[in-house]
């Protein structure tokens, strides 16, 4: 499956939360997620725990840059994955604790994402599909970044797991 992406800072979560009601867009849910992501050859590899939810593990290759990007990803359950990646346990490499509020505006997932140790972000996710491709789906994206402009600051070019490995990474340095 794909997607097209854009994330940014979230300097005005209260904002951001009018702009979505005034555009009409659907509050889903609040979720409390862990992502633990582990170290695999190639891509991204994070097993997503939510109360309530099923587990499931999200392999997913994207793009390193600071605009709308395209995804490619596959989620599995946890038989899957085991399956796929083996029944020994894989290194950790990072774990994502968040608080993300979800939204839908049409096809686009809307995230208002609470990081612990890093902060406030919005997530746009846009699904790929017969209905909506590649260049609906950067329009859809380009076109609510235009509409949330006042409430985000600095576009994110990786994830949240990049962020807090680098986060790591200079502090071990210092």
């Amino acid at each position: 499956m794909n997607n097209v992406e854009l994330k940014a800072e979230l300097r005005d979560p209260a904002l951001a939360r009018l702009v979505a009601k005034a555009i009409g867009a659907s509050y889903i849910a609040t979720i409390d997620q862990v992502d633990t992501y582990y170290r695999i050859p190639s891509g991204k590899l994070k097993k997503r725990e939510a109360i309530g939810e099923p587990v499931e593990y999200i392999f997913y290759e994207r793009p390193i840059k600071a605009t709308a990007k395209l995804s490619q990803f596959v989620i599995y359950s946890e038989e899957e994955a085991l399956e796929r990646f083996g029944r020994e346990p894989l290194p950790v490499w990072v774990v994502v604790r968040k608080k993300r509020e979800l939204f839908m505006h049409g096809n686009v997932r809307v995230h208002f994402d609470t990081v612990e140790g890093l902060g406030n972000f919005l997530e746009f996710e846009a699904l790929v599909s017969r209905d909506h491709d590649i260049a609906a789906c950067t329009h859809m994206v380009q076109a609510l970044r235009e509409k949330f402009a006042p409430a985000i600051g600095e576009l994110i070019d990786c994830g949240y797991a990049d962020l807090l490995a680098r986060d790591e990474v200079e502090r071990a340095e210092r």
